[in-house]
């Protein structure tokens, strides 16, 4: 029997990465051969290396998809022309019989290319509206698979299906022991897990750091600041463990965690619900993004799961009292998530995507 390939692509956030490593092992299970299309410098070639040093990874050029005003908007469509031509390359070579797109700048010129080579591509969006980058996509597309049923409504319903969130198999094998001793802590005091995204948050950096006094007394505090964002003088603090980013260390560090606070990517969030971490969001402002994470946000809020704190109302004080808010509501948030359906295995997902191969 011919081994079949498959291409995967996304990347510029490890949010547009962590589905296609969720897949991946499933893939390989089922006989494909893996290929990844991304960027030569995007976090997603960090991502997939340190996960998959084996799997073939092509990069290729791809510019920056702009809602604001900028002179590269001028130049960055020769960028996303040449990356058509290397992922049509790329694709002629594989011979996939399928593509599979997380979204993210680099997506956009393979799922173009894959159209001109007549492969069919599947689409995944994880936020409540779709990213630009997948608005573009969806013509070129077989089909869109969303995460959010409220999704559906910005989408053709003859070729979008809803599956709700795919959490990938690593998260359940975590151990609070072990994420324990990764840190240096201790079993008296609850665990409080910090993080700002893949790429960090000065904002919630600066919050949590000036509040670290009060919040020692009360909590273990695990912050993971982003790449470049560690302050060496709190390297010896007891009660707090800071990393720049981390990645199988992960399932250890939120089985750990007692409390989380957070940026609102919506695979973040729904690992989060799975493990019935009560959570506060601070969602990127509408400044710094198209709005999305406000949308997960105050959707998690309105079911349950979750209390929300706006960027731009975010201060030492405020931050202090959303925290001690959050720990008073955290058994109610919990008896929601305990009513929510399970998320669906990578395996099932990897059955969805193949069902559109040539």
């Amino acid at each position: 029997m011919n081994e079949k390939s498959i291409i995967l692509t996304g990347g510029g956030t490890a949010g547009h990465v962590s589905l296609n490593e969720a897949i991946i092992p499933s893939l390989l299970e089922a006989g494909y051969k893996v290929h990844y299309i991304g960027s030569h410098d995007g976090i997603e070639k960090e991502l997939i290396g340190n996960a998959f040093p084996t799997l073939p990874y092509h990069s290729i050029s791809s510019g920056k998809l702009r809602r604001y005003f900028s002179m590269q908007n001028f130049t960055d469509p020769f960028k996303v022309l040449a990356g058509v031509t290397q992922a049509f390359t790329i694709i002629k070579r594989v011979k996939p019989t399928v593509i599979f797109s997380k979204g993210g700048f680099v997506s956009v010129p393979v799922v173009i290319a894959a159209k001109l080579a007549n492969i069919p591509v599947v689409v995944h969006e994880s936020d409540v509206t779709p990213g630009l980058a997948n608005k573009i996509s969806l013509p070129f597309a077989s089909h869109i698979f969303t995460v959010f049923k409220e999704t559906m409504k910005h989408l053709p319903s003859d070729k979008a299906t809803c599956t709700g969130s795919i959490i990938r198999q690593q998260l359940f094998e975590g151990n609070r022991e072990r994420g324990l001793e990764l840190c240096n802590f201790t079993s008296d005091k609850k665990v409080l897990l910090v993080m700002g995204g893949s790429l960090g948050s000065v904002v919630i950096n600066d919050a949590l750091r000036s509040n670290l006094s009060a919040l020692l007394e009360k909590y273990q505090i695990i912050h993971l600041c982003g790449k470049g964002n560690k302050d060496a003088s709190l390297n010896n603090l007891e009660g707090y463990c800071q990393f720049e980013y981390v990645t199988n260390e992960l399932p250890d560090l939120l089985y750990a965690t007692d409390y989380v606070v957070s940026r609102a990517g919506s695979n973040s969030i729904f690992e989060f619900l799975t493990l019935h971490k009560p959570m506060l969001l601070i969602p990127l402002s509408a400044a710094k993004s198209r709005g999305d994470q406000i949308l997960n946000a105050n959707l998690f809020k309105k079911q349950g799961f979750a209390q929300v704190l706006d960027e731009e109302k975010l201060t030492k004080e405020s931050f202090l009292q959303a925290i001690n808010h959050l720990t008073a509501k955290a058994d109610e948030m919990i008896d929601h998530m305990v009513e929510v359906e399970h998320p669906k295995t990578p395996k099932e997902m990897v059955g969805l995507i193949t069902q559109y191969e040539k």
